[in-house]
């Protein structure tokens, strides 16, 4: 009897069952071989060449099937189509001592009794570009992961680690969270008004503020807003303009391993790790009922949008029969992969459209059925006609002023009756058609509302984002993403606060110093040009020990000035770019070196960079003396990003006033960069709290929103939406000055 051998167990038992007892079908279990776990395992001198040894308790797997593999007429090695299974079926071929020359792999991109017959039926070669690639991926983290993890355990602490694209995903999340903490918030408002024809046919609208004298416009604060409220208070409104069209929105693409992680996290609250499992389980086949194993999905790691025709005319059917012919588009819909796609997959889609979310529902888990109907609404809604939309816009004028209402319904549903995409946090929802208004129509204006608003930081990374920005900067594969934030969890490098991702302190040290000595690894763009050179080498024109030879020379120069380097990294920043400050020896003694060298070569003495114990009365940080042609003053050391400057040797009175109703510390009062005062949380940065009123460190019963009170002495509740008044505070009498 042939023997197949696969990766996992389960796959075992789905081919197994398909092929009826006529194969004996074994799993390895992944690799059976790999770099030690010990030891380097690459010789450096020798052209970088692996020590492979059998992978740990692999020892009893590889025994079994030699000997089955002695037993069988023919040996098919179906590990997954990818460099990795590549590389699994190679790793096989010669412990098992098959031919080299063997026609003897086989894949597959999914797990149906078709695919599995028509790949036995045309094996092939071990692909030994594929190989390489993966060997030179292989090599190339381990040189980097092995050589950087002990830097980083001698000059931070025990029990780090380092990547070549995990330490740079780790830098986009630092750099993300050093945005947030040096944003300062500008104040700006808006103005909606909600205008009614003059005879009062139609239902009201709303429309806002958007233009003046035909240019954008924005209000910068409450008295600029005041001036826009009187002027068109005394002006009239009138309809400028009204636009109508059908507008359309275009079914998405199918899924790809990234926009599945991310549309999992988005709608199913799903990590990545977590996400991959479930669809792995999917592919590889689950126990259903009746004691039927059944694989669910194609194969699940794929950078392609691509649909065979086959699919296509399975889905066209699906749909015709399901939702009525004017629901399928005239020409099939294909779709264009990313640029520097591999495309070596189909996109990721059920392989049987009869077994439909609702038919299998009671067969799987809720995790598993989950992944499921996203993978499956995906892909019927890939193929289906666009959804159509009557829109409309009208634009109002009032003096010099302009204002803008848009409306949309929906026409025609197209494969919205199938998948709803993501709506991003600051998209409306569709509040249906407006009034059939004509040009030159006057208007009233029923209420005109002005609203307060403050510009909001970069919202930190989720594992969806994370990985958008991850594919889109060309960092990592898809096989790696999940791996990747999966380290950053477990080393605890980021913590998530619901489901956005902030890095430890940990996390900014590593990142700080990796960036000091080895600015090109931690570079974007160079991870995603060694990315493109890796791919090179499975398309075969690329040999992978030059690729590794051109980058290991100068990494290592590095590495050995960075162990022997004495520097140490310090809290300053620098005042030029916001990077930490490196204390250095020279001919005439101790000085700081911006740890951004070379791209910022800011050098300061000792003394300049003196610590004071004032925090900066804006942001918080600790102020740095500075020398001036004054003399000694202090300066805040997140110059540029905040320019607040002390004079020397006294400290500025701080005023507090009121109480922080998040946490119950007293607020300090603060002046924005256009000297307006308004008032902090003296337990910055631990709490962010900020009101432009005095907190009275009380809450509104009836919305939760802070109680103020306003300079006038009025205690009021801050959600101008809220209709809670709260009880005053009684007058004071009048002195016996004042009866005099």
């Amino acid at each position: 009897m042939d023997l197949i051998i696969v990766e996992s167990p389960s796959k075992a038992k789905t081919i197994s069952k398909y092929l009826k007892g006529k194969y004996r079908v074994d799993a390895s279990g992944g690799h059976i071989r790999d770099l030690p776990q010990k030891t380097l395992g690459v010789s450096i001198d020798k052209n970088f060449e692996p020590k492979y040894v059998t992978s740990p308790g692999k020892e009893e797997t590889i025994s079994r099937l030699t000997d089955a593999a002695k037993r069988a007429g023919k040996v098919y090695l179906a590990t997954d189509p990818d460099r990795e299974g590549e590389a699994i079926s190679w790793h096989l071929q010669n412990v098992l001592g098959l031919s080299a020359e063997g026609e003897n792999r086989i894949e597959f991109n999914e797990i149906s009794p078709k695919a599995v017959e028509h790949a036995l039926q045309n094996p092939r070669k071990i692909n030994y570009n594929l190989v390489d690639a993966q060997q030179a991926r292989r090599v190339m983290d381990r040189l980097v992961g092995y050589k950087l993890s002990p830097l980083l355990n001698n000059k931070i602490q025990n029990g780090l680690s380092a990547g070549r694209v995990q330490s740079v995903a780790l830098r986009l999340v630092v750099d993300r969270e050093r945005e947030i903490q040096s944003f300062v918030p500008e104040e700006y408002w808006n103005v909606t008004a909600e205008l009614q024809d003059g005879e009062k046919k139609f239902s009201p609208f709303k429309a806002s503020l958007e233009k003046k004298n035909g240019k954008k416009f924005k209000i910068g604060n409450k008295e600029t807003a005041d001036g826009v409220l009187s002027a068109l208070q005394s002006g009239a409104y009138s309809v400028a303009s009204v636009k109508k069209s059908i507008t359309k929105s275009h079914a998405p693409a199918p899924f790809t391993t990234s926009t599945l992680q991310q549309d999992a996290s988005n709608k199913l609250g799903m990590t990545a790790p977590e996400t991959m499992l479930m669809a792995q389980h999917l592919y590889e086949g689950l126990d259903v009922a009746d004691g039927e194993h059944v694989a669910f999905v194609t194969y699940i790691r794929t950078d392609s949008t691509r649909v065979s025709s086959e699919a296509q005319a399975m889905a066209k059917e699906y749909i015709e029969s399901r939702f009525g012919k004017e629901y399928y588009p005239e020409k099939p819909n294909f779709y264009a992969s990313k640029k520097g796609a591999q495309d070596a997959h189909e996109a990721i889609r059920p392989i049987d459209l009869s077994r439909t979310p609702e038919s299998v529902k009671k067969m799987l888990d809720r995790k598993h059925y989950n992944v499921y109907k996203l993978i499956y609404e995906r892909f019927i809604a890939s193929q289906m006609s666009e959804a159509q939309y009557d829109s409309m816009q009208i634009e109002v004028v009032n003096g010099e002023y302009g204002f803008k209402a848009s409306g949309k319904s929906l026409r025609f549903k197209g494969f919205t009756a199938v998948y709803q995409e993501t709506k991003k946090e600051d998209e409306e929802e569709s509040k249906g058609l407006l009034p059939p208004l004509s040009e030159g129509d006057g208007l009233s204006c029923l209420a005109l509302k002005p609203e307060q608003k403050f510009t909001k930081p970069p919202v930190r990374y989720t594992d969806a984002s994370l990985v958008k920005a991850m594919e889109d900067k060309g960092i990592g594969r898809p096989s790696t993403y999940a791996s990747i934030i999966s380290v950053l969890n477990k080393r605890k490098y980021v913590e998530k606060e619901n489901k956005y991702m902030k890095p430890t302190e940990v996390a900014f040290r590593i990142t700080d110093l990796l960036m000091h000595y080895f600015t090109d690894i931690m570079d974007v763009g160079f991870t995603a040009s060694m990315e493109e050179k890796l791919d090179q080498i499975e398309e075969g024109g690329k040999d992978w020990h030059s690729i590794i030879g051109d980058f290991y020379p100068p990494f290592e120069e590095k590495l050995r000035f960075a162990n022997t380097d004495g520097d140490e990294m310090t809290e300053i920043l620098c005042q030029k770019c916001g990077h930490p400050m490196v204390r250095k020896t020279g001919k005439y003694g101790k000085y700081l070196a911006c740890s951004n060298y070379p791209k910022c070569s800011n050098i300061v003495s000792e003394a300049e960079a003196e610590v004071s114990d004032t925090p900066c009365p804006k942001c918080g940080a600790m102020m740095t003396v500075k020398s001036g042609r004054y003399g000694k003053f202090l300066a805040c050391p997140n110059y540029p990003k905040c320019k607040s400057t002390l004079p020397y040797g006294e400290k500025k009175e701080e005023v507090y006033e009121g109480v922080c109703p998040e946490c119950g510390k007293p607020a300090k009062q603060l002046r924005s960069k256009k000297g307006k005062i308004y008032y902090g949380c003296s337990g910055y940065p631990d709490c962010k709290f900020m009101s432009w009123d005095i907190p009275t460190g009380a809450k509104c019963p009836d919305c939760q929103s802070p109680i103020v009170k306003t300079a006038k002495g009025v205690i009021k509740c801050s959600n101008k939406e809220c209709k809670h008044t709260p009880e005053q505070p009684p007058k004071e009498a009048a002195s016996e000055e004042q009866h005099d």
